[in-house]
């Protein structure tokens, strides 16, 4: 089972702030989709709340402590192990992020699939550090969004 990362983190690796993210990309957004588009998605709770519902067409699956919590449409665990073990098909799994579901998950991923904006921004939360040297670019595409955001969508596979 291929387990990916997808993010978009600031060159200082910058992932969040106040619950959001830094920076309007509707490329990225459109990107997230498509790549996601009819795959399981797991996330942690405040990733969750800041999306503010289900993705459509993805089962969700969202990690949290309370163990009372229950969100119409969405599989709701205790663990990464505990998601993951809920996946039945044999498919690629998209980790969407909050920092801590991304360290965690970071150990176990095959692929990334890095949306990285070009410049330094302000946030409370941070994609964990990684060895590059585990990683082998396989796609890359450099853009400017409409509003002149330099980024790029980047894909690795663990080597």
């Amino acid at each position: 089972m291929k387990i990916s990362i997808i993010v978009a983190m600031s060159n200082n690796s910058v992932i969040g702030f106040k619950n959001g993210l830094p920076w309007y990309l509707s490329e990225d957004l459109k990107n997230f989709k498509k790549t996601t588009l009819n795959h399981t998605v797991i996330m942690g709770r405040k990733t969750f709340d800041s999306i503010g519902k289900p993705l459509k067409d993805r089962k969700n699956i969202v990690i949290t402590r309370n163990t009372s919590l229950r969100i119409s449409g969405v599989v709701v665990v205790n663990s990464l192990s505990e998601a993951i073990s809920m996946v039945k098909i044999p498919n690629e799994i998209f980790i969407i992020g909050g920092e801590q579901i991304y360290k965690s998950a970071l150990p176990l991923a095959t692929n990334l699939y890095i949306t990285r904006v070009d410049g330094d921004f302000d946030g409370d939360a941070f994609f964990p550090h990684y060895d590059q040297n585990e990683w082998k670019e396989v796609g890359r595409e450099d853009l400017i969004s409409e509003k002149k955001i330099k980024f790029s969508f980047l894909k690795y596979e663990r080597k």
